[in-house]
């Protein structure tokens, strides 16, 4: 039967209305002698998160291997009422919302959306979606050119911490734009608390930079000294562009606050926000900016307002496509955003609330703790990096991680992934993720796997 949330008052009033003092007196029909009198041996309930896990282990169709993989998308608990709420027709159907006035419904979710995430990054403003988290750091660095014009040469530094897919795309989107990407090799740059230092920096001081991505946590897990990174590179005329996780940010201070004055851009991927792991998606993008720089944002700002009769209503208030504006004042042709995707992360975000996320964040980063507990006791294991981290850590193994990684699949267990696809040095090193949904049992399945493959 469906769940009816009668509050206590709502209970009350129904009870005043037909007249009776009690739910007991609904009842009153029955013979005492026939009532059950004894206390029911109820077990305790389960939450949600507990109950999906129960009834998956017991269907084998159902039986996934074991994630610990992360790198850029994250397997977390998304409350079932997320997609049946999503998948309602008017959501699932919705498209462009060209008429304001036979859109609300899409218009307003948008407006939430978007308030939502400016609430959770700390910045100003907010536009409706990107199409993921790697094209949203593009558009951000192509914004950065755009505010940044009366520079003779556009050069961006992408610290050698941020995720090689992000570079990658990056590299592609803006190659032809007279955008150079500076990003250096990660041996160079990289220290052995895995982050990136200013003293590191310093070699970049007399270079003109557009602007500094800054990634947090960055591609290791690592937790990067943001403050004194935002400082150097406003003093060195720089925007700073961050790429954040969005669920981090229940626990890490959030971008509006880096620094004296905050980061510039702010942009990551939404996927941990209730879309689930998907064979890579689809997934969506957000992309955040003081207000200054509002006249640069691309994508679609949706706004609220009053109708001529004087109630609330949301519009599209800024549009930055040349379909609606005139093209030399486009500064993007994005235009279809990800709507079903930022609906649900809307709902996900609407049903956890501030304290649901951080709580997401705390069970996240302590599980990841006990994982690194765990791993660093078998032999020849060990932590690469010494600084603190959020969700992810690296470790080091006394062979290929590529192989080890086929071993524990074996097992039904996805194992991390292996670095030196990305970093030659680093062959022997893995990524590996832990989220809340692990529990204790996994952890140890985990560590008990790799322990017999090294033996």
């Amino acid at each position: 039967m469906p769940f009816t949330p009668h509050t206590e008052a709502d209970i009350q009033s129904m009870l005043k209305t037909i007249g009776i003092s009690s739910l007991e007196a609904l009842f009153d029909e029955i013979p005492e002698h026939l009532r059950y009198s004894k206390k029911l041996d109820i077990p305790q309930g389960i939450n949600e998160m507990t109950l999906n896990r129960l009834v998956t282990e017991k269907t084998d169709a159902l039986n996934s291997a074991l994630g610990f993989i992360g790198g850029g998308a994250y397997e977390h608990h998304i409350p079932a009422a997320v997609w049946d709420i999503a998948s309602r027709g008017e959501f699932l159907t919705a498209y462009t919302p060209y008429q304001a006035e036979a859109s609300q419904g899409t218009l307003q979710l948008l407006y939430e959306f978007q308030s939502m995430i400016a609430g959770l990054t700390g910045m100003d403003i907010s536009n409706a979606s990107m199409y993921d988290g790697a094209s949203a750091l593009a558009e951000a660095v192509l914004m950065a050119a755009r505010i940044q014009h009366k520079q003779e040469t556009k050069r961006v530094l992408a610290l050698s911490t941020l995720h090689p897919h992000y570079l990658q795309t990056l590299e592609s989107i803006v190659a032809q734009q007279a955008i150079e990407i500076v990003s250096p090799a990660l041996d160079s740059l990289i220290s052995e608390s895995g982050t990136v230092s200013i003293q590191q920096l310093e070699r970049y001081a007399e270079t003109q930079l557009t602007a500094i991505i800054i990634q947090q946590p960055n591609f290791f897990g690592c937790i990067e000294e943001v403050d004194q990174l935002t400082d150097w590179a406003h003093a060195h005329n720089a925007l700073v562009i961050a790429v954040v996780n969005p669920i981090s940010l229940g626990l890490l201070k959030e971008p509006g606050q880096w620094g004296n004055q905050g980061a510039d851009l702010v942009c990551g991927e939404g996927q941990p926000l209730g879309i689930p792991l998907a064979s890579g998606g689809p997934y969506f993008g957000f992309l955040c900016c003081r207000q200054e720089f509002v006249r640069q944002l691309p994508g679609r700002l949706i706004g609220k307002t009053v109708d001529t009769d004087g109630k609330a209503g949301f519009a599209l208030t800024l549009q930055a496509r040349e379909q609606h504006i005139r093209r030399s004042k486009a500064t993007s042709n994005i235009c279809t955003n990800q709507g079903l995707m930022t609906t649900a992360a809307t709902i996900y975000m609407s049903l956890l609330g501030p304290r649901g996320i951080t709580e997401a964040a705390r069970m996240s980063h302590a599980n990841t703790r006990q994982l690194a507990d765990k791993l660093t006791q078998i032999p020849g294991v060990s932590l690469r990096y010494s600084g603190p981290y959020f969700h992810e850590i690296v470790i080091d193994l006394p062979k290929s991680a590529d192989e080890i990684i086929d071993a524990l699949l074996n097992q039904n267990i996805a194992g991390g992934i292996a670095l030196g696809n990305y970093y030659p040095s680093l062959k022997n090193s893995l990524l590996v993720c832990a989220t809340e949904t692990k529990t204790e049992a996994d952890l140890d399945k985990y560590a008990h796997a790799l322990r017999d493959i090294l033996k």
